[in-house]
């Protein structure tokens, strides 16, 4: 018997005849909920397979099918959007600030000048101290 090694795989010949092909392997670590991973496990049990078996068959069907094997989605945003536009517009106005953009500019504008001559005392202090 024969091993002839490349980067990805490792080809058993027996008198010149290919016989197997073993394809190079790396491990993988995947973090899983305790819980979950006990269910994985039973149920690839029942299956008759590992549950290392299972996600290499997932893999292998990502891989040749280029997509996720099943269907990923999310709360459609536009029922998010127009719920959240509800809300907004069913809050009573009393309950809304009434400020204008230059009123919330000004406020920002006083809060960093604030800030700027606070931070210029602290440098002066520092400055005295040394």
């Amino acid at each position: 018997m024969l091993y002839l090694c490349s980067q990805n795989e490792v080809i058993l010949q027996s008198n010149n005849i290919k016989t197997h092909t073993i394809m190079a392997q790396t491990a993988m670590t995947v973090r899983v909920d305790n819980n979950i991973k006990m269910q994985f496990d039973s149920l690839c049990e029942q299956f008759g397979m590992s549950a290392n078996a299972a996600i290499n068959v997932f893999i292998n069907a990502v891989v040749r099918k280029r997509e996720i094997p099943f269907t990923i989605s999310a709360k459609d945003e536009d029922s998010i959007r127009k719920r959240a536009l509800e809300t907004f517009y069913s809050t009573p106005r009393d309950n809304r600030p009434e400020m204008t953009l230059d009123e919330i500019n000004e406020e920002i504008r006083k809060a960093r000048q604030e800030r700027k001559e606070r931070l210029e005392k602290e440098n002066t202090r520092q400055m005295e101290a040394e």
